[in-house]
């Protein structure tokens, strides 16, 4: 829940001045929900995608605050998270709740971000692997190999969120290359090695690189590092 009207346009005419031509990687950026129609004006003939941080699981109704997919979609979006350990804590958000939003993003042919992430007190006890275990099939019980083949997911130790501590490139390859096991063992390995597993944790300049070099590592969720144009630039350049 960052940046104003005025806010967002100054950033990304900083971001947008100085962005390649050309770019090795996809970037996504998911504004707050009144950013999104501004965000994909802004964003129209340049190499980004514009999503949205979190969908509703109905079409519609008398969900008073609330925003779907077909709307988002409507206006531009191309992805959105769903999960973020954000909404897991505060809003109490249950495994087959996230489900559901899964497949109504699907639905809407807006491609979803899963998130999915340990506490401190989860990895401290061992049950690290037992938490991405449970959170991954809660979310896609049911889904077929098509479906599975279409999502990105991301892990995020819960830990390593907004606390300036964050993974060792050796701790997330570790957790990713569980995750991706997981999704091999029941979707095949054809789905799990063309799967993109982003690492959110405190990710910056000065980390991302050694991130990156990870086998199962496939990209970044970014959090506090992306709310400046120049930071944001340094990442995604990461190996110039």
């Amino acid at each position: 829940m960052h940046k104003t009207f005025v806010e967002a346009k100054e950033f990304m005419n900083g971001f947008l001045s100085n962005l390649p031509s050309s770019l090795e990687c996809r970037v996504l950026i998911a504004p707050s929900f009144p950013l999104l129609g501004a965000m994909v004006d802004w964003a129209q003939n340049c190499p980004i995608e514009i999503g949205v941080q979190n969908i509703h699981d109905q079409e519609q109704g008398a969900f008073t605050g609330e925003v779907s997919a077909s709307l988002v979609k409507g206006m531009g979006a191309k992805f959105t998270l769903i999960g973020h350990s954000e909404r897991r804590q505060l809003f109490h958000e249950t495994g087959s709740w996230i489900q559901k939003k899964l497949k109504r993003a699907l639905m809407a042919d807006l491609q979803p971000i899963l998130c999915i992430g340990e506490t401190l007190e989860e990895r401290e006890s061992g049950k690290m692997q037992k938490v991405l275990e449970a959170q991954i099939f809660e979310a896609l019980d049911g889904f077929s190999q098509e479906e599975v083949a279409k999502i990105i997911l991301a892990y995020e130790p819960v830990w390593a969120i907004g606390t300036g501590k964050h993974a060792t490139p050796e701790m997330a390859e570790e957790a990713h290359l569980f995750c991706r096991s997981q999704i091999s063992a029941k979707w095949g390995e054809g789905v799990s090695s063309k799967l993109p597993i982003l690492y959110g944790g405190s990710v910056n300049a000065g980390n991302v690189k050694a991130l990156m070099q990870q086998k199962n590592i496939d990209g970044a969720l970014v959090g506090g590092a992306s709310l400046s144009p120049e930071s944001f630039l340094s990442i995604i350049q990461y190996n110039r």
